[in-house]
C-alpha cells in the first residue's frame, strides 16, 4: 500500500498551486547549505519532536558537562514533586556542606530552612551550587544517595556515556556526559515536566535580598530562546544547552567546552538559527489514529484497525514536503483472535526516495474468534487465497 502521508493540508493546497502557476512563477526546491562552523570541543543540534539530529560534531565524546549536571538535578526533583513525595513548599534544612559550597552560590545560610520551590529557583535561576546540595540531601538524604538516584534516571532515558557523582556539576574524574546525552537530558526535562520548565526563562531572582541574573545571555538575545542552562568550570570550559521554540517547532542545542561565555552564547545563536531557518518539522500521524484497516480471519468482525502507538514527527529541509511518501506492509494475514497492541505490520516513511522512519503497525483493538461457521466459511476461503 502507497499513500501519501495523511493530515496535510497545507500538501493538498501546495499541489494545486503549484498546477495552476504557470511554470515560471514555481518555486524551486529549498537549498540546505552546509552546516556553521561551530568553536567548541562538542555540539549537537536536534529537533525536540523528531529526536532529528540536525548537525553533531563530537556528539558522544566524554566531557565534563559542569553546571549542565543541574539539568539532571532538576528532573529528579521534578519527578519526586510529580509522585508526591516532596512538596514545592516543604521546607529543606540547609547544611553546613551545602553553605560551605564553592562556585556559583544563591547565598542561603547554615541551620536555616528554605522551602524548595525557592531552592530550585535559587539553582535554575542563579546555577546555586548551594541549592543543588540542599535540594540533593533533602530529596536523597545525602548528595551520594542522590547521585544514585541521577544515574538512576540517566539510565532510564538511555544516556547511555553519562555519570553523576554530584549535584553540581563540580568536576570529578567519574562525574561526565556527552553532547548527545545532555540534548537526550534537555528534551526529556521539557517533555516531562513542562510545568516546571518555565523557570528556566526567568531572567533574574532574588533571594536573601541579593538579586542574580541568569547567565544565559541568549534570553536577551533571541526572542525563540526560553532556556536552558549554563555551566563554565576551567576544565570543562563554558558550557550551554538551549532550548528555542519558533511558531510549532522547538530546538534544541548542546555546545560544550567553547572558549568563552561570549562563545557559548554566540555558538548556540548559530546553530538555532540554522535550524530554524533550513528546516521544519512535520507531525504525520498521532498515536492511535487509524493508518489502515486491515482483513481479519475467522473473528467476530472483518476488519482490524491498525495504527502506531507513538506520535510520528518528521524533520525535513523546508520546502520539500512533497518528498515525503508513505507505504505500510503487513507482515502476515491476521487471523483472530487479534490483540489490540500486537503487531502485525510496518510503517514506512521516505524521503527523496530514501528511508526516512519507520514504525511498528499495531492492532488498535482487539477482536474475538468468530462462530464455528465463520471459521469454517474463512477456511474454505484460505484454501484457495
Amino acid at each position: 500500500m502507497h499513500r501519501r502521508p495523511a493530515r496535510f493540508p497545507l500538501l493538498a493546497t501546495l499541489l494545486l498551486l503549484a498546477a495552476w502557476l504557470p511554470p515560471a512563477l514555481a518555486a524551486p526546491p529549498s537549498m540546505v547549505p552546509a552546516p556553521p562552523e561551530v568553536e567548541a570541543g562538542g555540539w549537537v543540534l536536534q529537533d525536540f519532536q523528531s529526536g532529528h539530529v540536525i548537525t553533531e560534531n563530537n556528539a558522544e565524546q566524554r566531557m565534563e558537562p559542569a553546571s549542565l549536571t543541574k539539568m539532571m538535578t532538576a528532573y529528579v526533583v521534578f519527578n519526586e514533586l510529580e509522585s508526591g513525595n516532596i512538596a514545592l513548599d516543604d521546607e529543606a534544612r540547609i547544611s553546613e556542606k551545602a553553605w560551605r559550597m564553592p562556585g556559583s552560590r544563591m547565598f542561603i545560610e547554615v541551620d536555616t530552612r528554605v522551602t524548595v520551590e525557592k531552592l530550585l529557583k535559587g539553582m535554575i535561576i542563579q546555577s546555586g551550587n548551594d541549592a543543588s546540595v540542599a535540594l540533593a540531601e533533602h530529596v536523597g538524604g545525602s548528595e551520594e544517595a542522590f547521585a544514585g538516584m541521577m544515574n538512576g534516571h540517566a539510565d532510564r532515558l538511555g544516556m547511555d556515556g553519562t555519570h553523576f557523582v554530584n549535584a553540581t556539576g563540580l568536576p570529578h574524574e567519574e562525574h561526565y556526559s556527552t553532547a548527545r546525552d545532555m540534548a537526550r537530558l534537555a528534551r526529556a526535562l521539557v517533555r516531562d515536566f513542562p510545568d516546571h520548565y518555565e523557570w528556566y526563562s526567568q531572567r533574574k531572582y532574588t533571594y536573601n535580598g541579593i538579586t542574580q541574573y541568569n547567565r544565559n545571555k541568549l534570553l536577551w538575545r533571541n526572542p525563540h530562546v526560553d532556556g536552558l542552562k549554563t555551566g563554565h568550570t576551567e576544565s570543562a570550559g563554558y558550557c550551554l544547552v538551549t532550548s528555542a521554540q519558533r511558531e510549532e517547532m522547538r530546538l534544541v542545542s548542546v555546545v560544550m567546552d567553547a572558549e568563552s561565555e561570549e562563545a557559548r552564547a554566540r555558538e548556540s545563536d548559530k546553530l538555532i538559527n540554522y535550524g530554524f531557518r533550513f528546516f521544519a518539522t512535520h507531525k504525520l500521524y498521532d498515536a492511535g489514529e487509524t493508518l489502515t484497516e486491515s482483513r481479519v480471519w475467522k473473528g467476530k468482525t472483518e476488519a482490524l484497525p491498525l495504527g502506531i502507538d507513538e506520535t510520528l514527527w518528521v524533520t525535513i529541509p523546508r520546502g520539500r514536503y512533497d518528498a515525503l511518501d508513505a507505504s505500510m506492509e503487513l507482515d502476515r494475514p491476521i487471523m483472530a483472535p487479534a490483540a489490540a497492541g500486537e503487531r502485525y505490520g510496518t510503517l514506512h516513511i521516505e524521503f527523496n526516495g530514501e528511508t526516512l522512519e519507520e514504525r511498528p503497525l499495531r492492532a488498535l483493538e482487539g477482536v474475538e474468534e468468530g462462530s464455528l461457521w465463520t471459521r469454517l466459511v474463512d477456511n474454505v476461503v484460505l484454501l484457495f487465497r
